[in-house]
């Protein structure tokens, strides 16, 4: 985090997480992080949408504590809620049944080997959870079997999947649909523009990395 600008996404596979806004022009009414890392992503999401609610869902209280001391990250409001509790009791909750319009995945433990929750039975909560709309952006920071692994178990749980070239060493972020979306790489590059404009963040990057993902 800068101390100069605590709201703004540092690392690339970080602002590669906000890959949705590429898909959408309206504010999400709910937006849910599952493993908070630094805060960097629920901070962002609570400050530059405004109109949504924002959820984030972490295992470890101690995580919570350091990102409200040292993270800059708020307390919670009446848009903002941290949860402590395991990411896979939270999909899997009933009321939780198509409630999401963006969830963001980043979960890892210390040794941070592969993902906590990479099985079938994972997305396929993950999948349930979301709108008929909604969509999931994932980080997958492993080797390139498990690169694999995560999105052969995306692919059975969604009806599109795509991602982007690896970056730092091991990190491929990955999109997935709950429906499929139809639209033309031109009207991605506008939407990018925008999203530079609004958001500071090279979204034009992610096109070129979708247009490679094509190819």
């Amino acid at each position: 985090m800068r101390l100069d600008d605590p709201y703004a996404l540092e690392f690339e596979y970080i602002q590669q997480m906000m890959m949705w806004t590429l898909f959408t022009t309206a504010s999400p009414q709910h937006i849910v992080q599952l493993g908070l890392g630094a805060g960097s992503l629920t901070k962002f999401c609570h400050q530059f949408y405004p109109q949504s609610n924002i959820t984030a869902v972490e295992l470890s209280p101690a995580v919570v504590d350091i990102c409200r001391t040292s993270f800059l990250l708020p307390n919670d409001d009446e848009r903002l809620k941290v949860l402590v509790m395991d990411a896979m009791d939270y999909v899997r909750e009933p009321n939780n049944y198509r409630s999401i319009d963006i969830l963001q995945v980043d979960l890892y433990d210390a040794q941070a080997h592969k993902p906590v929750h990479d099985s079938p039975g994972f997305y396929q909560a993950c999948a349930d959870s979301l709108t008929d709309t909604g969509m999931m952006t994932v980080n997958l920071f492993c080797d390139a079997a498990e690169h694999s692994h995560n999105l052969e178990a995306i692919g059975e749980a969604f009806e599109a999947v795509a991602w982007l070239p690896e970056v730092h060493d091991g990190n491929v972020v990955a999109i997935a649909f709950k429906t499929a979306p139809v639209i033309e790489f031109d009207d991605l590059y506008t939407r990018a523009k925008q999203i530079q404009k609004n958001l500071s963040l090279p979204a034009h990057k992610w096109v070129d990395g979708l247009m490679q993902w094509m190819a």
